[in-house]
């Protein structure tokens, strides 16, 4: 059986921490910002951290090598 192909767009906005938490990057950042406030601003650019249930899904289907 061949190998599993990473799905390419999942690999540029997932990654995966040793814990084995996947990580991404938060959206509404990139334009329209003066109407945001900037504890809002501040907050976005931290990083997320996907819940329980989706990651099994992203480690399994979408980046099966990591």
């Amino acid at each position: 059986m061949p190998k599993m192909k990473t799905k390419s767009a999942a690999s540029k906005r997932f990654s995966l921490t040793a814990n084995g938490k996947v990580k991404y990057k938060k959206m509404n950042l990139r334009h329209i910002l003066t109407k945001k406030s900037s504890k809002r601003k501040r907050k976005l650019r931290k990083a997320g951290f996907i819940a329980a249930g989706p990651v099994y899904m992203i480690k399994k289907k979408l980046l099966p090598y990591g």
